[in-house]
């Protein structure tokens, strides 16, 4: 497989760096979505390092996604026989998942440096109160629309794969 996209498929770059963000940002869901529900300040203490680690990640393949988008590669052009409503549609989720993973990376950093939280947990220290700071609000509600962008991102996928069966995700690197 060639390391930059062809006209019809991703190259192994851009599929590499989609399928370990996609990893990392499900798991970093996930565990802000536990923190979120536990009312067991152990239980947040120990999920935290983690959540906030896999955010980093995300954020640094983001923006070397975003390089790789802007200096070293080409999308594939859009699939044959697409409606244009469905190009602008996937066009301005994969714009939104960006931009939110950006935020999302923004706010969780700005609510660590704001509340203190970070000797705290170098140190194994209980956690302070976040609920009250401004970029933990715009932390949760990114989260929220994280969920609801990637529902929508991966249901078209597996729409495009099980119903319409046109093959799209092998230019993914799933299948032929």
């Amino acid at each position: 497989m060639p390391t930059k996209s062809t006209p019809t498929r991703y190259g192994s770059v851009a599929i590499a760096i989609h399928w370990i963000s996609a990893l990392l940002v499900i798991a970093a869901l996930a565990g802000g979505l536990v923190m979120g529900n536990s009312t067991d300040p152990a239980t947040r203490s120990m999920i935290l390092p983690v959540h906030a680690s896999l955010g980093i990640l995300a954020l640094v393949l983001t923006l070397g996604r975003i390089a790789w988008w802007v200096w070293g590669d080409r999308r594939p052009e859009p699939a044959p026989g697409m409606p244009k409503l469905q190009e602008w549609a996937a066009s301005a989720v994969h714009i939104l998942l960006y931009l939110v993973i950006l935020l999302l990376a923004a706010s969780g950093i700005a609510t660590l440096a704001l509340s203190g939280a970070i000797p705290a947990i170098l140190s194994g220290a209980a956690l302070p109160d976040f609920s009250g700071l401004l970029p933990r609000l715009a932390h949760g509600l990114g989260g929220r629309l994280l969920l609801v962008l990637l529902i929508a991102h991966i249901g078209a996928a597996l729409w495009h794969q099980f119903v319409k069966r046109d093959r799209l995700l092998a230019r993914m690197g799933i299948g032929g």
